[in-house]
């Protein structure tokens, strides 16, 4: 009796350290997004600084973030593609050394050309570290998905969010060269994304003795790449209402209202700080929900908010990107999760697609809207953009993947 109970006993005490392993690697990889992000978000927050540094237009603003984005959604694809077949267990602390080397080289641009090597460089960084890091979260989640996927981007959100701080209280007042500070920190992510490979590498090792389960698709293909165009369209929706607020948010303020630099770097923060909340939000409920239903109502529901946003005055500007954050920022992980049981066993290619389109759309849209704020006005830019969510009635085209399994 006692050997059997020490034998059934062995494998318990194995999964309980599985599975707190797990949750290591699973908040680590939370932190590091955080530092990830927070440090990319320096460029969008130097954004001021540097227009007046090198005396820039919006197109010109715009471009840095066409070319950070555009480097990071061409490769993450790829990247996706590339370790789905063939997974490398130390490519996060490779692709955050690119970070790294990204914002030394802003620290001491002389010009503005440097400046886009330097946002290059970290868009190669984000090109491996997005699709790499949310594999690894779900591979780390235990069955709850959404959760993972959200607790992995809500660092990514909380790093967004604490970027203009850190430039209006540690950067503006010392200027360019005090972003080099924050290359320690990019040091900081590559020991820890070190120990997240070594976990990946025993994970590998493991699950290579275990019998591979079948995959199986519920979908035709030409279902499958409908439904992957309507996913992507809802993010066009989000993302591109996203980079209206992201890049041009403290320039509307000060415009519009005659708000201070510092003063709308902090109300950006207000913005980004509920995007921090609706993303950690929006995963658990869609695995208790659904993700379909999340996507209805984060991208649908913020439309009475973003109409209202350019008509009101500057407190209830203020107020109303509370609600906008907070709904908005919901629906990311809830389309990553759908994307990744939509297609089973592409995990990588899922978020390296859907992270690209994402960057890509932030990119393309903060460089369409430098050039229509150029030609018309930020005010103008914003009741533009109102209507944006508008489109999240195309998730009406959603099936559902619940009941698809089932009839299979």
């Amino acid at each position: 009796m006692s050997t059997a109970a020490e034998t059934l006993s062995v494998p318990a005490a194995d999964l309980r350290r599985e599975a707190a392993s797990a949750r290591r690697v699973l908040f680590t990889i939370s932190f590091c997004h955080m530092l990830n992000d927070m440090m990319q978000s320096l460029i969008l927050a130097l954004y001021p600084m540097l227009k007046a540094s090198f005396a820039l237009d919006f197109g010109q603003i715009g471009l840095i973030t066409l070319t950070f984005q555009i480097t990071a959604s061409l490769l993450q694809p790829l990247v996706g593609i590339y370790t789905d077949r063939s997974p490398k267990n130390y490519s996060l602390s490779v692709g955050m050394g690119f970070t790294l080397c990204g914002l030394l080289l802003l620290a001491f641009a002389p010009n503005y050309p440097t400046v886009l090597c330097a946002a290059a460089l970290v868009g190669m960084g984000s090109s491996v570290f997005h699709p790499e890091s949310s594999r690894i979260a779900r591979l780390a989640s235990g069955g709850r998905h959404g959760f993972a996927q959200s607790l992995f981007q809500v660092g990514g959100n909380l790093g967004s969010a604490i970027g203009p701080l850190v430039a209006a209280y540690a950067i503006a007042p010392y200027g360019q060269t005090s972003v080099g500070w924050f290359s320690l920190m990019a040091l900081l992510a590559v020991i820890l994304l070190a120990t997240v490979g070594h976990w990946y590498k025993a994970h590998r090792a493991s699950r290579a003795r275990r019998p591979a389960p079948a995959i199986v698709t519920p979908f035709s293909r030409r279902k499958v790449v409908a439904t992957i165009a309507v996913l992507l369209g809802l993010l066009f929706s989000k993302y591109f209402y996203m980079a209206s607020i992201s890049s041009y948010y403290t320039f509307y303020l000060i415009d519009h209202f005659g708000v201070a630099t510092q003063d709308a770097q902090v109300y950006l923060f207000v913005f980004l700080g509920s995007a921090a909340l609706g993303t950690i939000l929006g995963g658990p409920i869609g695995d208790r929900i659904g993700p379909k239903r999340v996507i209805w109502g984060s991208i649908l529901g913020v439309l009475p908010f973003t109409l209202a946003l350019p008509h009101v005055g500057l407190a209830w500007t203020i107020t109303l990107t509370i609600p906008i954050g907070l709904i908005l920022s919901s629906a990311f992980a809830a389309i990553v999760v759908y994307g990744q049981e939509l297609i089973p066993g592409k995990v990588g290619m899922v978020a390296g697609l859907f992270f690209g389109f994402a960057f890509g759309l932030g990119g393309v849209g903060a460089a369409v809207l430098g050039e229509l704020a150029d030609a018309t006005s930020i005010t103008e830019v914003y009741q533009f953009c109102a209507y944006l969510p508008a489109l999240g009635l195309l998730a009406v085209f959603l099936p559902d993947l619940k009941s698809s399994r089932q009839r299979g």
